[in-house]
């Protein structure tokens, strides 16, 4: 059960995103929340008294807000990018700024969305961008770093108004039956249990906490 810290204002990059659409839901719901500031590079589709929608550019951050905790769920694939740099533009770079800017409105707490097999040591790009994004955000000095690496999502992205991808619309069926025999930390995990770990965690965290996917879908069913 969460012990709820009273009056946080949470800052939360990637609300249009599977993960990150969850995690609003879930502050928005959450007593303990009294403002979220939402960054995104336009509009959301949605209205609530404690939600502040920011549009901004990610390239070029104005200060931000002061708030308590900041989440991290800028993300996308190389497909919809276009290009290797065009990738490491958002999931790196765009999530940096954000917790650069995010440290000097005095957050302390800072959860971020990785992936399974994430490192700099990677001989596979997105899990090298991916790396090198947990090593940066180690680096700052934030008072507590949740990191979430997920194998498989699973949720549905045309509720959030999103575009099926199709390696997750093929790969999600059988990712489900082999599930028992996959490595814990590469088992398919509801986009809602990997939100939910997060906003649970982050609160009350010290020091850094990595959660694999069998840790994230494990939280999940306690809750």
């Amino acid at each position: 059960m969460t012990q709820y810290v009273k009056d946080r204002t949470v800052l939360l990059a990637g609300a249009t995103g599977l993960v990150g659409g969850n995690i609003l839901q879930l502050l928005l719901n959450d007593p303990g929340v009294s403002c979220i500031h939402a960054l995104s590079r336009r509009p959301l589709k949605i209205s609530h008294p404690k939600l502040q929608v920011l549009v901004v550019d990610f390239t070029s951050l104005p200060p931000l807000p002061d708030a308590d905790e900041a989440y991290l769920a800028l993300g996308t694939t190389i497909k919809v990018a276009g290009s290797k740099p065009a990738f490491r533009a958002v999931d790196f770079e765009a999530n940096m700024a954000v917790a650069r800017a995010a440290l000097s409105a005095g957050v302390k707490r800072v959860g971020m969305v990785s992936a399974a097999g994430a490192s700099a040591r990677s001989a596979v790009f997105y899990n090298q961008v991916k790396g090198e994004l947990e090593d940066a955000l180690k680096a700052q000095p934030f008072a507590a770093l949740v990191i979430a690496r997920p194998g498989l999502l699973l949720g549905s992205r045309r509720e959030l108004g999103q575009p099926l991808r199709v390696g997750e619309r093929l790969a999600s069926p059988l990712a489900k039956l082999l599930s028992p025999l996959l490595p814990g930390a590469y088992k398919p995990v509801e986009a809602l249990a990997v939100a939910r770990c997060l906003v649970n965690t982050l609160p009350q965290a010290e020091g850094i906490v990595v959660l694999n996917s069998e840790q994230l879908g494990r939280a999940e069913k306690k809750a």
